[in-house]
């Protein structure tokens, strides 16, 4: 048996049910699912991507709204800045695609806003086919299984790739079931601060576990903090432009954080990201990407 026989067979028994994980889902409901995902809690994503599939259940469906409309259904999600991507996405797979996610890699990369990540877990989880896919929870598994190491480093490197890679079964359809199996036991079992070892297949092989699970040596990293922050006030912006039916004035923006130079440096941020334009000769007023050329807007 070889770590990821190990890993299937507890997936197979434990994988939590995820709709997008459901038989029928489609390639680009994986897509919106990995680019969801992306720094966000499966808890917040899933209410998140059932809403998101119902209205545009095809890329074709999201190509016909303006970006604004995507923001708006991403709601708090985070990081809007995704649902443009997404946005652009669905344009590019109608206009170089027929409207269908390709399953091709290099043909993945190259669309707006499918990063290195995103494409391999696409070809992966969508097509079943044999890639490296990895995130966090990944390097950690193989950080501490394979490596004895407490945790993986920041980011992705070529050599967390390689590592993966040889862990993959022969086969493609059995290496992305692996795949999924090691991102899975990383999320729920192999967590980086309460890992709950005895509940981990690879229990008995574990080098860190055997190691006597040392603590990492250098600076242990904190959660982002949130309140206060530039996030925060562009948040309290784009909720105000999200809810409303025409080009919204300063002033009302003005009433959502009271720190001024915060706060216009968080709208001029939004308008530089190219999340929200500024209407009139004194960018007096305001609307998402997309809804300055909306004839209901134009009206008013």
């Amino acid at each position: 048996m070889t770590l990821a026989d190990d890993a299937i067979q507890w997936y197979d028994r434990n994988a939590r049910d995820l709709p997008w994980r459901r038989p029928g889902t489609t390639p680009w409901g994986v897509l919106v699912s990995e680019v969801m995902l992306q720094q966000t809690p499966v808890v917040r994503v899933t209410p998140a991507w059932q809403a998101w599939m119902t209205r545009w259940p095809t890329p074709a469906d999201l190509a016909q709204d303006p970006p604004s409309e995507a923001i708006r259904m991403w709601g708090r999600l985070g990081y809007p800045r995704r649902a443009m991507r997404l946005q652009a996405c669905a344009v590019a797979l109608v206009e170089r695609h027929g409207g269908r996610v390709p399953d091709d890699l290099t043909e993945l990369l190259a669309l707006p806003g499918i990063g290195t990540y995103t494409a391999r877990a696409v070809a992966t989880f969508a097509f079943g086919q044999r890639h490296p896919v990895v995130d966090t929870n990944v390097r950690r598994v193989v950080a501490r299984a394979v490596a004895g190491e407490p945790d993986a480093g920041a980011a992705t490197t070529a050599a967390d790739l390689t590592a993966m890679a040889e862990l993959l079964p022969p086969a493609p359809e059995r290496a992305a079931r692996a795949s999924i199996a090691f991102m899975e036991l990383g999320a729920v079992v192999c967590t980086a601060r309460s890992p709950r070892c005895p509940e981990c297949p690879f229990a008995a092989v574990c080098a860190w576990r055997l190691s006597g699970a040392p603590a990492p040596s250098g600076p242990t990293r904190r959660p982002q903090r949130y309140a206060g922050t530039d996030r925060q006030v562009r948040g309290l912006l784009l909720e105000v432009l999200r809810h409303a039916t025409g080009p919204v004035p300063r002033q009302r923006l003005d009433v959502v954080w009271a720190d001024e130079v915060q706060r216009a440096r968080a709208l001029s941020g939004l308008v530089d990201d190219g999340l929200v334009e500024a209407l009139g000769s004194d960018a007096d007023r305001f609307v998402l990407a997309g809804d300055a050329d909306r004839a209901d807007v134009q009206q008013l």
